[in-house]
């Protein structure tokens, strides 16, 4: 009965976190699109309109043709690191990462810095981005996999006389393929409900759903077309994670190599371990420095006025352009914060459990669009009983409800890897529980706790999605006032977008490479 009783303590917070804060604008989205004047009134008109099926079409076009770049760019570099041991393997695996997490809105403006003028403003422009943000994805994911291959098959291939093609086509594709579909059905997710690289980068021109969600609510104002989109959204992304989460489950099994890396031998394969390592590394890399250097550029002036005018009164901004930088730490703590007080008791509880519908429920904001949570807060909370759509309450909230899977699936491979022995032992001793938890499961997963309090802040500092819905103009987040610069005309606009861009970027990168680093230490060495 004291079992069963901790549970439910431990379900209350996060549970009501998320009825309040993602059931309830949900429901308000279903009641919006489904309900008209009391009646049902399902939105046919918009779900088979010409428009909605070109817009339709086109999100599910990009996303299929950006997973397969970020599929044939990640691959090289992925073989590479699962492979072979070099000096700096742990510090190029760290700075894969940094893209990632890296805000859209970062990306995009890193992209049009890049790209020739009427470039960055074209279906290719989407399409980089997207391979440039997902090739962590593949890396990680299917590079994780093929380090746990045994190489012995491949070795005998070769001494039969199988050539490098003959033996990717036979042995390798076939022995990678649930790591790639994996990888594939994930990248597919980012690309379909991607918002930041799309508003940007895609103009007026290029549409998906997720932006016309936005487009439709925050600028028509046709909130009923709004919603009906974010239910064919939903339904789109519900099939879209039952298939990832379907994938994902099959590679649960699989670890990482350990000590099953060789030094690349000399000749034409450390060449082509060269190349794939560096040339990969110069291709991301080549936008964010691009980015700097544009951020540096000021015609006729010092390279550091777009930062000195982060301290001056804009057109752009209510307050001075400084002020989001502060909300953003502020918020992004906050979030931060918020996204630990609720993932770490579904942790807990995922691992005493295996699983269970808490753990289930709390991944759907993942899956789940950000516009679409952001939208769905301006519909749920614009009237009483919690009239806080006025509220900057709602932007740490927003944020937290992204961050807190990503807080989750940090801390529970470390809960799990405790020896069950020592709670046990406790609990002999005349420990209670919340004792058990608080002096043998914390200390030994402080580091995971760690990485997730790093990466719970880098993603809330960088989300864009739902924050553009929710953040008031005089509380402006980086990415909002990234945004709003970008949407006025003038070079100089476009100079301090980037400088926002440039401050955004060094402090994401670095909790995302500090966690890193930490859940680095944290595995044994390779």
């Amino acid at each position: 009965m004291s079992g069963r009783t901790g549970r439910l303590a431990l379900a209350t917070v996060p549970a009501c976190f998320l009825a309040v804060f993602f059931a309830w604008p949900l429901a308000a989205i279903l009641e919006r699109s489904l309900v008209v004047e009391g009646r049902l009134d399902l939105p046919f008109d918009v779900l088979t309109s010409r428009s909605t099926l070109d817009v339709a079409w086109f999100t599910a076009w990009q996303a299929t043709v950006s997973t397969v770049l970020a599929l044939a760019a990640g691959l090289p570099l992925a073989w590479a690191i699962a492979r072979f041991a070099f000096r700096g393997r742990r510090l190029v695996e760290a700075l894969v990462l940094v893209p990632f997490v890296l805000p859209t809105v970062v990306v995009a403006t890193a992209f049009v810095a890049l790209l020739p003028d009427g470039v960055e403003r074209t279906v290719w422009a989407i399409l980089l981005a997207h391979v440039f943000f997902n090739v962590a994805v593949v890396v990680r994911l299917v590079g994780s996999y093929w380090g746990a291959l045994d190489a012995r098959a491949w070795d005998a291939a070769a001494t039969l006389g199988a050539g490098p093609g003959r033996r990717f086509r036979s042995l390798t594709l076939p022995a990678l393929a649930p790591a790639l579909a994996a990888a594939a059905s994930i990248v597919f997710l980012f690309c379909f409900t991607s918002f930041g690289v799309v508003v940007i980068l895609g103009g007026p021109r290029f549409a998906t759903l997720e932006t016309e969600i936005y487009n439709q609510a925050a600028r028509a104002f046709d909130l009923r077309t709004a919603a009906a989109l974010a239910l064919l959204q939903l339904a789109a992304v519900a099939v879209v994670v039952a298939v990832a989460g379907r994938l994902e489950r099959r590679l649960g099994g699989t670890r990482p190599a350990r000590g099953a890396r060789a030094r690349p031998p000399a000749g034409r394969e450390r060449a082509w371990v060269t190349l794939a390592v560096g040339g990969s590394l110069a291709l991301l890399a080549l936008p964010l420095v691009t980015l700097v250097e544009r951020s540096l550029a000021v015609p006729g002036g010092h390279g550091l006025d777009h930062y000195r005018r982060l301290a001056e009164e804009t057109p752009a901004l209510l307050v001075v352009p400084w002020h989001a930088i502060v909300n953003s730490l502020l918020f992004a703590a906050l979030a931060a914060a918020i996204a630990l007080a609720v993932g770490i008791p579904v942790a807990v509880l995922a691992v005493r459990s295996a699983g269970g519908p808490l753990d289930t429920l709390v991944m759907l904001p993942l899956g789940a669009s950000a516009v679409m949570l952001g939208f769905g807060f301006l519909l749920a909370f614009a009237d009483p009983p919690l009239a806080l759509r006025g509220s900057v309450v709602l932007v740490p909230v927003a944020q937290a409800l992204v961050a807190t899977p990503f807080v989750v699936r940090s801390l529970s491979p470390a809960l799990r890897s405790v020896d069950p022995r020592l709670r046990e032992a406790a609990a002999v001793l005349g420990a209670t529980p919340v004792r058990v938890r608080r002096e043998i499961d914390m200390p030994l997963a402080a580091r995971a706790l760690a990485v997730a309090a790093g990466l719970a802040f880098a993603i809330a500092l960088g989300e864009f999605g739902a924050t553009v819905f929710v953040a008031q103009a005089e509380w402006p987040t980086l990415p909002v006032a990234i945004f709003r610069f970008l949407g006025r005309p003038g070079a100089e606009n476009v100079g301090q977008a980037m400088a926002l861009c440039v401050v955004l970027m060094t402090l994401t990168a670095a909790g995302a490479v500090a966690a890193d680093r930490v859940l680095g230490r944290r595995r044994a060495p390779s």
